[in-house]
């Protein structure tokens, strides 16, 4: 097969190699088996894949010479080497399929002795304690790598593989390209498309628990689903599939309690967290509404969104102000991972805060809501929640602001603002009625290089603070919270501060998609640490470890989908 004949259809394809690119079958195409484990990562070495099943395997091909990476996307990998190549896809989600120069070595570890068939030459990697089985067949260029729960299922499905059509299956693994619209400049055009495949990748087909298709911050190590992520996700998949978009946030909405509260991480078995996390669920339903406008969907929802507004209404304002408090927890490594803030120095004296974000959170769900209600004609709830965001906004205005520094606070249930000067703090730019004077000293602070202004804005915490590090939300920039500041710029009239966010942000992680190949979770903010040698929870460990956790983690879902929904800003009428 010539893998350049398909791909030479697309231009500016994604062709860095990164250890920890997730590589794996995408529910967009198809089933999926998450319970299965059988995703993969590139491997450091070139080239290479570790197979995340539970016993962890390595899956290696040795070329006489590295080549040319001509494609490397979250499921399909092209190098030219002189007149051979390279090239492999899924080509269904247990089921590897390539061609290699024959003279190629390839390797399964563990696995057992090279077994010759006729003309197939077939290693089995049996998982010691039964849980799966890995078969990789070859035949003279051709291979196959394959799962299954047994020797003849992963065999079998190893020998079938051999026979598929590769220039069939790398097509269908790359249709979703021409969705995408072409940006002029082409190293933007070739992020658009990593963008895509990082969201791509990290769709999932139904199961378990989930009855239509759901999205994960990553397939290997977050994998399950996660509340305040799947927005994030859905807002970029407006732009290619809003059916799917939809799918996403469903899946959410159907891991809801009797009680009404919404999890803040849920699993295909069924189990899910005790703890919720920001409330952005009734947005995101909003933004595919005005994508989809389908009247159906909005009453299917409306109502299940309400009771989980009302939960956090009950369970979150300990205090009856109209402010909201994240539920703290004994970890010292993460105090409020329902605020997804997990480490913030916010949270480190351990004691309920009216939160910031928390609050403008709510105000604008409930603003939500009120559109929600307005637009299936339910008048009489459009106008309850659009009071209870009025007066939500009113206190975070009145209570949370400190006019001697100029910013936004947290505050504790004595009525202390606690003066951590921290990315939440610019989020009530996104509210209606912010005075003019807030805003400009919120601008004062993010043009300031001593709180703010760094080389890879904004930092989840002021570098002048005397706990900034590199470490999560202790000081590190987060996609997520600059696409929310880039947002409120625009609602305030702020439109040159909002490019200039948009294309640092843009810059920032294009800067590290050409050197590492991946879309990382965050980013130093004063851009002198990679995000490979960034701290998690603690100090960096130096050896790179998926599963651990140690450092930042790459090809994460919501980087991606963010930058291409800034990405694409500029190719819609």
């Amino acid at each position: 097969m010539d893998a350049n004949a398909e791909l030479s259809r697309w231009n500016n394809l994604p062709n860095v190699y990164g250890e920890g690119g997730i590589f794996a079958f995408s529910g967009m195409d198809g089933e999926t088996c998450t319970a299965s484990g059988f995703v993969a990562t590139l491997m450091g070495e070139r080239y290479g894949l570790l197979v995340h099943t539970p016993m962890q395997r390595r899956f290696t091909i040795g070329l006489p010479e590295l080549g040319e990476v001509v494609a490397v996307t979250g499921d399909v990998l092209a190098v030219r080497a002189g007149a051979a190549e390279l090239a492999l896809a899924f080509s269904a989600w247990h089921t590897l399929v390539g061609v290699t120069p024959v003279e190629a070595e390839i390797t399964l570890q563990p696995a057992s002795s090279p077994v010759v068939e006729g003309s197939v030459t077939l290693q089995i990697s049996p998982d010691p304690e039964g849980r799966d089985v890995l078969a990789l067949a070859r035949e003279g260029g051709r291979f196959a790598l394959a799962y299954g729960r047994t020797r003849d299922e992963a065999g079998g499905r190893a020998r079938a593989g051999l026979t598929a059509n590769l220039p069939e299956v790398f097509h269908a693994r790359l249709a979703y390209l021409a969705k995408l619209p072409v940006l002029a400049d082409a190293a933007m055009d070739r992020l658009l498309k990593k963008c895509a495949s990082v969201m791509k990748v990290n769709s999932c087909a139904a199961e378990g628990r989930f009855a239509q298709a759901w999205s994960t911050p990553d397939r290997v190590p977050h994998q399950d689903l996660w509340l305040w992520d799947s927005v994030f996700h859905s807002l970029a998949m407006n732009l290619l599939d809003a059916d799917l978009s939809w799918a996403f946030l469903k899946s959410v909405l159907d891991t809801q309690r009797e009680d009404g509260m919404i999890p803040h991480q849920s699993n295909i078995s069924g189990g899910s967290s005790n703890i919720t996390q920001p409330p952005l669920l009734v947005w995101g339903m909003w933004e595919n509404y005005q994508v989809t406008g389908d009247a159906e969907r909005l009453a299917y929802a409306l109502p299940r969104l309400t009771r989980y507004v009302e939960w956090n209404c009950r369970n979150r304002d300990a205090n009856g102000n109209g402010l909201f408090e994240w539920l703290i927890e004994g970890d010292p490594f993460c105090r409020s991972g329902e605020s997804g803030l997990d480490n913030s120095p916010r949270f480190d004296g351990a004691v309920a805060l009216d939160a910031v974000d928390f609050s403008t959170f709510m105000a604008l769900e409930m603003h939500y809501l009120a559109r929600m209600a307005a637009a299936l004609g339910e008048q009489s709830a459009a106008e309850h929640w659009q009071q209870q965001s009025a007066k939500t906004a009113k206190q975070i205005i009145a209570l949370l602001w400190d006019d001697g520094s100029g910013f936004y606070y947290d505050r504790d249930l004595e009525g202390r603002l606690t003066y951590v000067r921290a990315v939440s703090g610019f989020l009530p730019l996104l509210l209606e009625g912010l005075p003019a004077s807030q805003v400009d000293q919120l601008l004062g602070a993010l043009g300031n290089p001593t709180t703010f202004h760094t080389p890879m804005s904004v930092p989840s915490v002021a570098v002048s603070d005397p706990m900034w590090s590199t470490d999560m939300w202790r000081g590190a920039t987060w996609i997520n919270f600059n696409y929310f500041i880039i947002l409120g710029l625009r609602k305030q009239g702020r439109q040159a501060e909002a490019r200039w966010l948009r294309e640092q942000t843009i810059d920032g992680v294009n800067k590290y998609y050409e050197q590492y190949g991946v879309t990382f979770e965050f980013y130093d903010a004063k851009d002198e640490r990679p995000p490979t040698e960034c701290d998690r929870k603690g100090k960096n460990r130096g050896e790179y470890n998926i599963r651990g956790k140690f450092d930042s983690i790459r090809d994460y879902h919501w980087t991606a989908a963010l930058v291409f929904c800034l990405l694409c800003e500029n190719t819609r009428s």
